[in-house]
């Protein structure tokens, strides 16, 4: 499904290029907006999309009529790998801001905002056929694979850095920990060169790894022994991204840089638009539908008390659905004549809902969860046929194996119940 963040953040710093103190202001976005920038001083938009690339020279750097955004890739690989789909990113220059080089503090602010899911679906790009770019004795390929992966290699004739390989299977917990700490990098000697053509106006050792002849300049030592391939996939991911889809496939990289990416990314688009053979286009997610939690829960009929999930933001908050029927066995005793549904059902519901919450949290992937104990319940009105109760349910206060979960339920907007949930988590 969509994503987009929970609340508003800022973060402020030098540009790498343009050298310009900059605020970046990150917004949430409704359903289908996609990552949009917008230069807050010139009160202009710029989508992050393929059509909009003016420059993938070092950077990339997008373009709509006269407004300009520079050095997008490391706040997009982020944004990617939290899967957020759409944001407003409110600039008040032409970049964001480089902080140290790399993407962890993009990671931070991210963290710091939270992510919540929307009820849109996603675009997904499979892979079918291998598809290959080759130049000069470089290359970038996609292969079909299920799941996302990058193999990368890089070779410089350079006694400091010379040959450096990684290969990562790419998720959230991958990225922060991988590839989000590796910093930029550049050689003293093409420093002169890069800041006649105009770029790397603000950078320094603060926001670069810098390779001097015979050693690194930084007193900060490298991040990673292969820390400058990291940032080379850092850099991929967030280029990919601006395909305006998830992929699915393994892309194997050897010396590309942001041309040669971009390049692969317009031909798969390219594929897409013109359903050349190899490729395929994909809606996927939604809202969570019974599908989903059945895939969550281990409840089963007659004891699924959820039918679906309109929002979730994992750790945080999450709201469902159940749908009151008359054909509910329950009802056949409780009241014949006068249906009532039992309000330890409405707990139960309120307790499948906030199991789905807990669920959804990498760290308790696999494990069960039970309903321990219940404090300071309250049924404020009846619940009858015909109803849809909302569950809105947040945590109180969660360890790794024990969690208190605040619940409340509302039949259209008055409240009906509500309850502190208590649960063991194994």
């Amino acid at each position: 499904m969509q994503r987009t963040i929970d609340r508003e953040v800022s973060i402020s710093g030098i540009g790498l290029h343009t050298g310009e103190q900059i605020e970046m202001t990150l917004k949430s976005a409704p359903e289908n907006t996609g990552i949009v920038f917008i230069r807050k001083d010139m009160n202009k938009k710029v989508p992050a999309k393929l059509s909009y690339i003016f420059s993938s020279y070092r950077e990339i750097a997008l373009k709509k009529e006269d407004a300009e955004v520079h050095t997008v890739e490391h706040l997009l690989a982020t944004l990617t790998s939290f899967s957020i789909t759409n944001l407003f990113v409110e600039l008040g220059g032409p970049e964001p801001p480089a902080m140290d080089g790399s993407g962890l503090s993009f990671v931070k602010l991210i963290e710091e905002a939270g992510v919540k899911n929307q009820g849109g679906k996603i675009k997904v790009i499979s892979i079918n056929r291998p598809i290959e770019i080759v130049e000069n004795g470089r290359s970038i390929s996609i292969y079909p694979y299920d799941g996302f992966k990058i193999s990368y290699t890089v070779a410089f004739d350079h006694p400091v850095v010379q040959s450096q390989s990684i290969e990562i299977e790419l998720s959230e917990e991958g990225f922060i920990k991988e590839i989000a700490p590796a910093r930029t990098f550049g050689f003293l000697d093409e420093v002169s060169l890069l800041r006649e053509k105009g770029l790397i106006k603000g950078g320094s050792l603060d926001n670069a790894v810098v390779v001097g002849h015979n050693e690194i300049l930084n007193k900060e030592a490298l991040r990673f022994p292969n820390e400058f391939v990291r940032h080379k996939v850092l850099d991929l991911i967030g280029d990919m991204s601006l395909l305006g889809t998830r992929l699915k496939g393994h892309i194997v990289a050897n010396c590309s840089g942001h041309s040669m990416n971009i390049k692969l990314a317009r031909r798969l688009d390219g594929m897409v638009k013109s359903r050349e053979e190899g490729v395929l286009l994909e809606e996927k997610g939604g809202v969570i539908d019974i599908k989903d939690i059945i895939e969550t829960l281990p409840h089963r009929y007659p004891f699924l008390f959820v039918d679906r999930i309109l929002e979730i933001v994992p750790g945080k908050r999450i709201v469902g659905i159940k749908n009151v029927a008359i054909n509910e066995q329950f009802f056949s005793g409780h009241f014949p004549g006068r249906p009532v549904m039992p309000g330890v059902l409405i707990i139960e519901a309120m307790a499948q809902t906030a199991g789905v919450l807990l669920l959804s949290e990498k760290k308790n992937k696999g494990k069960f969860v039970w309903l321990a104990g219940l404090d300071k319940v309250r049924f404020r009105k009846p619940v009858t046929p015909g109803d849809q109760i909302r569950f809105e349910i947040t945590p109180i206060k969660v360890r790794s194996k024990v969690g208190i979960i605040g619940g409340k339920a509302y039949v259209d907007g008055e409240l009906v119940a509500e309850a502190e949930l208590l649960f063991s988590i194994e």
